[in-house]
């Protein structure tokens, strides 16, 4: 029997999680994450969100005493407001396209709350994502797996797990699929066993990334040049943060013809416009790179890679850079490769690790992207 702390958003997932390790004899205590202000809380729920509103605490404590455990509220306000908001801002404001996700895992749940588990006495902490974790017999090393439901699979977000974390972490449901979660829950009467999954990043109420980069950093978005690939100016945009790679609609100026995100340069205060077929490229270059499968290798590894959360993952091939990072090269070009998004590669169901893109192409870039990127990530 171990002691085990189960991260509790309110959700089904976290619930059942914490259901299942009961079921199996451990020592179970709950906790939610005070992650806002109750003013930004307050102001979240009358967006309609779903995530760390009032609400998820009550459902999580209810569950709790539902399941006869103790329940706990830590405040990691400050926590994430430095290593998850304040990193979403400037990478916007630097021109990326980040994952806040990414972050939330690798700093607050796995980072401070892992830490603050540890000190109290448990022996691991357990989380409601989709995922797995299993050992390596023949090289000792600890693996992240994919969850066995592939439509809820969420190992993407955790790829920057190191050994140590996964030594201490457990993934209950990650054998599960959805379907089978939410019946557990009906099962042992759980307030939350139809509660629908939250959607929108958990800070920025209704998606408007824009409109809430202007309230954390007013008059940061000034209007600029939308330029063509040779540079020239062809209309004007609202604020470099307000775009996406790969973005068609929100333009707002007519071209005649489909026309999309290429390009951000925070320096300049530009954003290039393209046709869809110049969105393609057939590699890139990664930064801050985590393995796990394997120690960082010395030659080439295949893989198959995904560049965002939503998308299969495709043949790939991993070329270790000197001094560190490394790329990534794709037999068949990928469209929209953002620099600030995750790039996890895989060998069959297991993650191999992963990193941050720092730009599309064969040479990190000379300009304050690569800079821009370095400094969000420190």
């Amino acid at each position: 029997m171990a002691r085990v702390l189960v991260a509790m958003s309110g959700g089904v997932d976290s619930s059942v999680a914490a259901k299942l390790l009961i079921d199996a004899g451990h020592e179970v205590a709950g906790v939610t994450l005070k992650l806002f202000s109750d003013e930004d809380i307050v102001s979240a729920e009358s967006c309609g969100r779903t995530c760390c509103a009032l609400s998820d605490v009550e459902d999580a404590r209810a569950v709790a005493h539902r399941l006869g455990i103790d329940h706990f509220v830590f405040n990691f306000r400050e926590v994430f407001a430095e290593r998850v908001v304040s990193r979403f801002v400037s990478s916007y404001l630097a021109g990326l396209t980040p994952n806040p996700c990414v972050d939330c895992n690798r700093f607050v749940k796995f980072g401070a709350l892992l830490e603050r588990a540890r000190v109290l006495g448990y022996d691991y902490l357990a989380t409601g994502h989709y995922a797995r974790i299993s050992n390596d017999s023949a090289t000792g090393r600890r693996l992240l797996l994919r969850g066995l439901d592939a439509s809820k699979d969420q190992s993407y977000v955790l790829y920057a797990l190191t050994q140590e974390e996964l030594a201490h972490t457990l993934f209950p449901v990650g054998e599960l699929s959805k379907d089978q979660v939410r019946r557990v829950a009906e099962s042992a009467g759980l307030v939350n066993a139809r509660k629908p999954d939250s959607q929108d990043i958990c800070f920025v109420p209704g998606g408007d990334y824009g409109a809430f980069i202007e309230k954390a950093a007013p008059g940061s978005l000034a209007p600029g040049d939308f330029v063509d690939l040779r540079g020239n100016p062809i209309g004007r945009h609202r604020g470099v943060a307000r775009y996406t790679i790969g973005q068609r609609r929100g333009i707002a100026v007519s071209f005649g013809k489909p026309m999309y995100v290429a390009a951000k340069d925070a320096r300049a205060n530009t954003v290039t416009l393209a046709e869809d077929q110049d969105l393609l490229a057939d590699s890139l270059v990664a930064v801050d790179l985590n393995y796990i499968s394997i120690a960082e290798p010395a030659d080439p590894v295949e893989v198959t890679a995904k560049i965002r959360y939503n998308q299969r993952d495709r043949p790939a091939r991993v070329e270790p850079l000197p001094g560190g990072g490394a790329i990534v090269r794709f037999p068949i070009p990928e469209r929209a490769i953002a620099p600030g998004q995750a790039v996890v590669f895989y060998d069959g169901e297991t993650v191999v690790g992963g990193g941050t893109i720092l730009a599309p192409g064969d040479q990190p870039p000379a300009s304050s992207l690569a800079d821009s990127c370095e400094k969000t990530m420190s």
